[in-house]
């Protein structure tokens, strides 16, 4: 049983999540703690300029809602929204490390002909976490 799981979730893209989180439950040791994360892409500074005003800050609240509709129904789980500089596999792993979580559970696309050439955020992820990475397909 893990004590610290933390479950990436894409925003707008809540595939196996649902699957994911249940995991999570049933992995989880008594007294242990289940963080759900969204990892933002960061907006390069020249782009920024031509967003509408409060553009960031309705990204950031709508990936928020989208986790808490995600998690809606279960107790015991931390919400989570982080903007970072790199791709969202290295905010994870960055992330894990940080809060010392014992396992990630992570859910997975099919990969298809582009992720040969630039690889998926759950392959990121396994390749460099600091702990057991639980892959959902």
């Amino acid at each position: 049983m893990y004590q610290n799981i933390l479950v990436p979730v894409a925003p707008y893209h809540p595939a196996n999540t649902q699957e994911a989180i249940r995991l999570a439950q049933a992995l989880r040791a008594e007294g242990g703690k289940i963080t759900l994360i969204s990892a933002l892409d960061s907006i390069p500074a020249y782009v920024v300029d031509y967003l509408p005003e409060g553009q960031l800050q309705k990204n950031h609240a709508d990936a928020k809602a989208s986790l808490l509709e995600d998690s809606k129904g279960i107790s015991d789980v931390t919400i989570k929204v982080v903007t970072e500089e790199g791709s969202a596999g290295s905010t994870i792993v960055e992330y894990a490390k940080q809060h010392k979580s014992d396992l990630i559970i992570i859910a997975s696309h099919r990969p298809g002909l582009q992720d040969f050439f630039l690889g998926s955020t759950a392959a990121r992820v396994v390749r460099h976490a600091p702990c057991a990475v639980h892959v959902v397909r």
